[in-house]
Parts: structure tokens; C-alpha cells; sequence
């Protein structure tokens, strides 16, 4: 029976007086009534000698032959009370006990078959991942993770004959999310109607949430937690309505003989005697703690707080908001001084207990998830998880607060509790202080900065699954200007993304929701979610108004602009961005984008200095530039530790754009070059190396103008890896072998170079025959190919990035005829096909030298001498805020064919 109330309570059965002569009928007993209210199953149990506490049969075995006991692994008595018990205090018509909560779960999972499709939630307890990654490793079972917050979510992975079993949460561990167990329910059956709704009750207990209710076909507990409440037993419990799945159940706990023990069962039974009386405690105090982080500004996560997400429908399924809840810091770090600074929170996994338990999921509980899954899935690095037990709520909320106070994230003053946001010492804010002149400085300037795209010439796709890929930079590049703004007002350009333009009043972003990242800080390992919603929900219009590449690409600039910002100093300006690159094309568009922002961001905000003009000469001329490094071709290069600080930030804003980048496009884009990435969690070095001494390489790029769906393409690899591990794993290892010769041959300065443009042309068409195998061609890239190979050109090529249309990279020897070169092209504009000749290994990330003089005339050229950006021309005099004197007239304006050249002709680069 649902109910919404929480004075209601289930219509359970309720013990009937021996008298019959009473004429009115009793009310069915509530809730805690019936927790203390242990009765026989049948007239068979009732103990000989009255006891008043259920007896443990500690034996094996027992004498006789057809009676209802024979050995204890089959059925025990004080087992047989248990489940009477749970069954009755769960709605349900059926209850096992068994040694674990996993154990539980291995039971239901026992019930599906080879070959079958689970749908399962992306915010999972550690143990459950493991075993689901264990079936779909050596099962056969597919297992597809959804956002189950959403019930139809659910829909497009609901495959008739196929999808076995969904498999639910709710709220979820340890992010507190609400799932709608009725609707999806519903859903499941509206589609498969043989499909198992399974759902893991541990975070609420009977006593707070009755899945059955709700049209749950098995619901399980691990019994280690709240039902026995004490810590002193590990035990797990399966309910449900339908008897034939307890006849299989009972079948498989049978055969497994993982039945809970007699004086375990003793101990839990008397554990659910306190059940509701315990819950009602930790409830009220886990409310008390979680208002207590919200006043502090701390992001909480517990479905009794009025903004938590989905609450109306966990007030519509559930009793109560249950005692486990969670908080994020901003800062792994901190997080983790707050932790060791407790002294009533007991450091610990697991939860339930009549103590209370303070841990961090990512390290501890969920550790066996593998951080890129983690970041995946939105589980914070820096998430705190509280487990309230039945102590004095007064006690409890000091020691959290001397914890916060000792790891310096609270302060009291004025009588009360403040949040620091960002612990940072007295000198560093009085440091910020005396930039603030430096930073004004750096805003009156111009900043115009590029970096290239790249190409991945060997392991895609593999790559996700452990092979090494080996990614080199082109020299079609995006640029990005700044121009300074004096009107509060902060404003974008992205010329090559449905032009889209756009302005906001600095002071009306979302501050409240930030917590800003001091400067000579990192970024945290995951996102903040918080800053990320309240951007969206209160800046930037809804997806469905605005082009989805516009919308990312200009959430990322105001995650990176508003996370940068520190103290009082937010400068103002517009940032226009260009690019060379074909958009959406697998050639690393949206990593020189990030890493064009975060450069100019990180300028404009102090957080890298460039090297300082130094004082003049005697003869009254500019020093010379000092420090400034030089490249191999003579060009000045950008210091080591300005190149990191960079890449860090561009990979925070592919964070925003794609969710679980590998870093290796930003990598290329800021060092260019070539480099070779190993991706972690595959049991060999992870990480990426420079190729030394790599040669510059000629291609010719071809857009095939098809769009591409990587995250499709991805999980389709994956799918065929699942139903055909051995065919694609030997696919996988000969892809590492291409890669592995191709790393040796660019890195070797000894191999003629006819002999290694000879070798790459063989290993291209042997890779991408691989990439065929593997389902991620596509007939406009297989079209580009035969075009290429044809004779009279004879030349090898292959897909990039992710196929499915996208780019093919085709390598040009050194002794190809120009005049080929030029019919080539114009056979594939024949098939509309749009090919770039580049180069392949050049130059990273570039910014215009701030050292030499500039002299622009009024149209935004310039004069005799080389021009050179940034300009110090303070003061303005137009409508925009915009300097008078600047090149961006110019800039905007330059056809894309001119565009490389005129950039750089603007004046003396830095590079990496």
C-alpha cells in the first residue's frame, strides 16, 4: 500500500487476541509495534517452554526423517522466526536471509542467463560495480548504466526478449540521488514484462521505503545495516510477492549454502526489535547535521533538504529521509583534514550503526571504482559521507564543527559559524592585494593566442581499452583574442560555432555558487557540479535555445572565468575565437578551443607570468627579454611551468565539454609535437611521453562532412568487446603492435626517410583495416580511401578521432608531385569532401610576444614596424568598451583562407 503520509504505516498483518469473544476488531498494528512484535510462523513454532525470545538452535543437523527440519544449511528454526519477521515488516509475502548483503545480490543475480541485458544506475555502491563488471566480464551479461534519476532514462535501453533485470537504488549510495521506483517500474513492465525490477533498499530499510510496494519484483538489504543497527553481524535479506521467484531463490540458497547461521539470525532478529526506534533518532539528528552544512555553504545531499532533487517523489515513495547523507568541500584535501579531524565520527566503511561513521566514498567504500568511472559518473574526489548514529545530536554537531574549525574550513566570528571557501593565509591575501596594480595592467592589454589541433595517427578506439595511441599536432590552429572591456561586462565570439555572441553583466554570474580555486592551487579532480548547474540554470538559455555546441562551449568559458577569479578581481573583456580547424571533425577542434580559453583566462586573472620586459639599456634602448627560453627553430618559447599551468586548465575545460576526456588532445594542443598515451587502470605504465626527435610529417586532412557520434561509437567497441572478448582482444593487441612499431620508427633520428614514410604508409592501412573490423568506419571515410589509393596516387589513409564519418588522414611522401597533389584534391571536392593540406608535429600553443613596441594605424594595420601585441593603450572611446587602437577589427574580419597568415604576421610568437 503506498502511502505519502508519514504517520501511515503499511496494512500488515497484525496478531489476532486468543479470545474471540472481543466483538471489535483491533487496529492493525504500526511500524515499531510490529518490529518489537516477534511471532511464530506457525503453530509448529511455538517453543515448547514459552521462551520469550526466539531460541537458537545451534545445530547442524536434526533427528528424525520427515519433519520439517533436517539440516540447518536447508532450514533452521531460529532462521525460519527471522524470515517470518522481515517478510512481515516488508509487505511481503516471501523473505530469505542470507551471509551478506552481496551475497543477497549474488542470489538475484544468480537468476539471470548468458547472453542477457541488465540495466543498472551510474551512482552504484563499490560492491555492486564489482560484481556487475564481474558478469559482464565472464557471463556474457551486458550491463548498460543509466541515469536512473530520470525514469525514462530508462526506455531506450529496454529491450524485449533481452533486457533480464533493472537493477535500482534509491537513494542512491553515496550521492543521495532519488530514483522513481514506481514509474520505472511501471515503464519496465510496459516493455518487458519478464524483466526483474530489483531494488537495493540498504540506504532505507523497511522501515522508511517498501519497494514492493511500488511494483518491485525483489527488493534486498544488506542486514549488516540498519536491520541489525549494531555492527556485530554481517547478514543479508531478499523479499518479494511472487512465488516462483522464491521458489528459485530458495532453490539457489540451497544449492550455494550461504543461508545465514543460526546465531546470526538470533542476533539480527533481535536487532529489527529496535529497528524503528533507532531510525527515529538518526533521522532527526541527520536533519540537524544536514541544515547545519547548508547554512555553512557546503553542497549537501540529503533528501530531507527542500532543494534536494526529486524530493517530491521521494516524499511520494518513501516514510522518511533516512540518516546517511553527504557534503562536498571543493578540495580532496581538505576534505580529508576534515576527516582525520573528527573524534565521534568513526572513520569507517559501511553504515547503520547506532554510532556514527564518517568516511570519503572515493577512497574508501567506492575506491574499487576506477577514477575515470568516478569522474564519469559525477562522484566527487572531495565527497565527505556522513552515517548519523543515535548519539547526542548536540555532541555530534560540535565535534563536526571543531573538525571543520581544525581543518580550517569554518571560522567562528560574530557569534557564529562562517565558511571560508577557500583556506588561504593572511600573506597570500594581502599578496592578491598588491596584484591587484599588476592585474589591471595585464586586463588594458590585448592577448592573442592559438594552438593547434592534432590527429591520432595509430590506437584509436583501442586506446580506451589499454593500447597505446600515438597523437601528433597539425598546423591548422584555432586563435583567440581578448580585448579589454570598462564596462563591468564580460562578452564572447565564436565566430566558427553558429557565430553565436553573447554578454553578461560580470556582477549578475552566479558567485553564490562558487567556490573559487586560489591562485598556485589545482583545479579538484572532478567538476563543480554546483557551479555547473547554477551557470546553466541562471545564465546560460536551456539546450533546445541555443546550439548544443554554443551552449558547451560557453558554459566552459564561464566554468573557467568564474573558477580563476579569486578575491574582489574579475576582469572584463571580450573574447572573440577563430579557427582553421573544420569543427566537429575528429581533428581536436574543441581541445585548442579549451586550451585557447584557458590560456587567455589564466593571463587575464594573474595566475602565469610571462616573462617581464627588462629595464632599459644605457644607450637607452629595451633590455633584452632575460629568461625567455628558445625554441629548436629560433623562435622564443614559452616557459615549462607557463605550458603545465596551462594544460591543467584546458583539460578542466574538456572536463566541461566531453566529461571524461583522456587529456591527449590538450596535451597535443598546448606541447604539440607528437606524444604517446597509455590510458591508466590496464596494468602497465599509464601517462604520456613526448616523442623526441619526431620528423614532420606531410598529409593531406579530409572532412567528409559526416557528423560523428564518439560516445556511440565508443560503447559500440565495447559491446562488441563484451560479446566477442577473443576476437576483439587480438584485434587490440595488434593495434598495440602498430603502435609500438610506428612509436619506435618517428622516435628513431636513424631511419632514412624513405624507409620510415614507407613503413608508416603499411602500418596506416593495416590500422585502419583493424578500425574496420572494429565497427567504427564509415562509408564516406571508406569512399576518401579509395579516392587516395587510387591509381595514378597509390597513397594509404585511415580514419581519425572516431570515425563514423569525421576525418581521414592521408600521408603524403616527400616525392609526391604537386601537380598530383592538386588533381587529388580536386577528385575528392568532386565528392564533396573539403581536404586541408597540413603538416603534421609542429608547434604548440602560441602567444603573441608582449617585448617589442606596436604601432597600429586607425584601420587596425599596421605600419613599417612588426606589429606586436598586446598594446598598453589604456582608455576607450567606443560604445563596446573596446580599445580604439587594437587588431580586432582586423581579426574578426580576415577570411579563414588568410587567417593562418596574417595571424602570423602579426608579430614575434612565443611557442612551446
Amino acid at each position: 500500500m503506498a502511502s505519502s503520509s508519514r504517520n501511515k504505516t503499511p496494512d500488515l498483518p497484525t496478531p489476532e487476541p486468543d479470545s474471540p469473544a472481543l466483538s471489535l476488531k483491533r487496529q492493525p498494528y504500526r511500524f515499531s509495534t510490529l518490529c518489537a512484535t516477534v511471532d511464530s510462523p506457525d503453530a509448529d513454532h511455538k517453543d515448547q517452554h514459552g521462551s520469550s525470545s526466539v531460541p537458537i538452535y545451534q545445530t547442524a543437523t536434526f533427528k528424525g526423517i520427515g519433519k520439517a527440519y533436517d539440516y540447518t544449511r536447508s532450514g533452521n528454526p531460529t532462521r525460519s522466526h527471522l524470515e517470518h519477521h522481515i517478510a512481515k515488516i516488508s509487505s511481503a509475502q516471501h523473505a530469505f536471509s542470507v551471509s551478506s548483503g552481496m551475497a543477497a545480490l549474488d542470489v538475484i543475480t544468480r537468476l539471470l542467463k548468458p547472453g542477457v541485458e541488465v540495466i543498472a544506475g551510474d551512482d552504484l555502491y563499490g560492491g555492486t560495480n564489482r560484481l556487475l563488471t564481474y558478469l559482464r566480464t565472464h557471463m556474457g551479461v551486458t550491463v548498460h548504466h543509466v541515469d536512473t534519476t530520470r525514469a525514462d532514462s530508462v526506455t531506450e535501453f529496454l529491450h524485449p526478449g533481452k533486457t533480464a533485470m533493472v537493477l535500482l537504488e534509491s537513494p542512491t549510495n553515496p550521492m543521495l540521488k532519488v530514483v522513481d521506483i514506481a514509474r520505472i517500474s511501471a515503464l519496465v513492465k510496459e516493455t518487458c514484462e519478464d524483466a526483474l525490477v530489483v531494488v537495493d533498499n540498504t540506504m532505507m530499510s523497511p522501515y522508511w521505503q517498501r519497494p514492493l510496494e511500488h511494483g518491485a519484483d525483489i527488493v534486498y538489504d544488506s542486514a549488516t545495516k540498519y536491520l541489525s543497527g549494531h555492527h556485530d553481524l554481517m547478514a543479508g535479506v531478499i523479499t518479494c510477492n511472487r512465488d516462483d521467484i522464491a521458489k528459485d531463490m530458495a532453490f539457489i540458497i540451497n544449492s550455494v549454502g550461504n543461508a545465514l547461521s543460526p546465531f546470526d539470525s538470533f542476533l539480527l532478529l533481535r536487532g529489527t526489535k529496535t529497528l524503528a526506534i533507532r531510525l527515529d533518532r538518526q533521522q532527526s539528528t541527520a536533519m540537524l547535521v544536514a541544515q547545519m552544512l547548508t547554512k555553512l555553504g557546503f553542497v549537501t545531499h540529503y533528501p530531507g533538504l527542500p532543494n534536494h532533487p526529486n524530493k517530491d517523489v521521494h516524499d511520494r515513495i518513501s516514510n522518511g529521509y533516512g540518516a546517511v547523507l553527504s557534503f562536498e568541500t571543493g578540495d580532496k584535501e581538505l576534505s580529508e583534514r576534515i576527516v582525520g579531524a573528527t573524534r565521534l565520527w568513526g572513520i569507517s566503511v559501511s553504515f547503520g550503526c547506532v554510532n556514527s561513521l564518517i568516511s570519503m566514498p572515493c577512497v574508501m567504500s567506492h575506491a574499487s571504482i576506477d577514477p575515470a568511472t568516478r569522474a564519469e559518473r559525477g562522484l566527487p574526489e572531495d565527497l565527505i559521507r556522513l552515517c548519523v548514529g543515535i548519539e547526542d545530536p548536540a555532541d555530534l554537531l560540535d565535534d563536526l564543527r571543531h573538525a571543520l574549525m581544525e581543518a580550517g574550513s569554518i571560522a567562528f566570528a560574530a557569534n557564529d559559524y562562517i565558511r571560508i571557501p577557500n583556506p588561504i593565509s593572511r600573506a597570500v591575501e594581502k599578496l592578491a592585494l598588491n596584484e591587484s596594480h599588476a592585474a589591471r595592467q595585464r586586463a588594458n592589454r590585448e592577448w592573442f593566442v592559438s594552438a593547434p589541433g592534432k590527429v591520432i595517427l595509430f590506437g584509436e578506439h583501442a586506446v580506451v581499452h589499454g593500447v597505446t595511441a600515438v597523437a601528433a599536432s597539425v598546423d591548422l590552429r584555432c586563435f583567440g583574442l581578448t580585448s579589454p572591456r570598462y564596462d563591468r561586462k564580460v562578452s564572447v565570439h565564436f565566430s566558427d560555432i553558429s557565430d553565436y555572441k553573447a554578454e553578461w553583466d560580470v556582477d549578475s554570474l552566479p558567485w553564490d555558487a562558487l567556490v573559487s580555486i586560489p591562485k598556485g592551487d589545482s583545479h579538484p579532480d572532478v567538476l563543480d557540479q554546483r557551479l555547473v548547474d547554477a551557470i546553466n540554470s541562471r545564465v546560460l538559455p536551456a539546450d533546445c535555445d541555443m546550439p548544443p555546441k554554443a551552449h558547451n562551449a560557453a558554459l566552459a568559458f564561464l566554468y573557467l572565468y568564474m573558477t580563476m577569479s579569486y578575491g574582489e578581481y574579475r576582469p572584463t573583456f571580450h573574447f572573440i575565437c577563430r579557427s582553421t580547424l573544420p569543427i566537429g571533425a575528429g581533428l581536436g577542434s574543441s581541445a585548442s578551443f579549451s586550451v585557447c580559453i584557458a590560456t587567455a583566462l589564466i593571463i587575464l586573472h594573474g595566475r602565469i607570468e610571462l616573462p617581464v620586459v627588462p629595464p632599459p639599456t644605457r644607450e637607452g634602448g629595451p633590455g633584452e627579454p632575460g629568461h625567455v627560453h628558445i625554441s629548436h627553430g629560433g623562435q622564443r618559447a614559452i616557459p615549462p611551468d607557463v605550458a603545465v599551468e596551462t594544460n591543467k586548465w584546458a583539460f578542466i575545460a574538456e572536463k566541461v565539454l566531453h566529461g571524461n576526456p583522456s587529456g591527449v588532445d590538450n596535451s597535443v594542443a598546448v606541447f604539440g609535437g607528437a606524444l604517446a598515451y597509455v590510458r591508466p587502470g590496464f596494468g602497465k605504465r599509464s601517462g604520456m611521453d613526448q616523442i623526441q626527435g619526431f620528423k614532420s610529417l606531410k598529409f593531406l586532412l579530409v572532412d567528409s562532412k559526416v557528423p560523428r557520434d564518439t560516445k556511440a561509437l565508443v560503447a559500440g567497441v565495447s559491446r562488441m568487446k563484451a560479446e566477442q572478448p577473443e576476437v576483439v582482444q587480438k584485434l587490440l593487441d595488434q593495434i598495440q603492435a602498430i603502435s609500438n612499431e610506428a612509436r619506435r620508427a618517428l622516435a628513431d633520428p636513424n631511419v632514412p626517410r624513405d624507409v620510415l614514410l614507407s613503413g608508416l604508409s603499411a602500418l596506416i592501412d593495416e590500422n585502419h583495416a583493424h578500425l574496420v573490423s572494429l565497427g567504427v568506419s564509415h562509408p564516406s571515410l571508406e569512399a576518401i580511401r579509395a579516392a587516395t589509393a587510387a591509381a595514378p596516387f597509390g597513397l594509404s589513409t585511415k580514419l581519425t578521432g572516431a570515425g563514423g564519418g569525421g576525418c581521414a588522414v592521408t600521408l603524403v611522401p616527400d616525392e609526391f608531385q604537386a601537380a598530383s597533389l592538386v588533381s587529388l584534391i580536386s577528385a575528392l571536392e568532386a565528392q564533396d569532401f573539403r581536404p586541408y593540406i597540413t603538416a603534421v608535429g609542429g608547434s604548440g600553443l602560441g602567444i603573441l610576444s608582449p617585448y617589442d613596441p606596436i604601432n597600429f594605424d586607425d584601420d587596425g594595420e599596421t605600419d613599417a614596424s612588426p606589429p606586436l601585441s598586446p598594446p598598453m593603450t589604456p582608455g576607450t572611446n567606443r560604445e563596446d568598451g573596446a580599445l580604439p587602437r587594437s587588431i580586432r577589427a582586423r581579426f574578426e574580419n580576415v577570411g579563414t583562407e588568410e587567417l593562418s597568415q596574417w595571424a602570423t604576421g602579426r608579430g614575434k610568437w612565443l611557442y612551446v
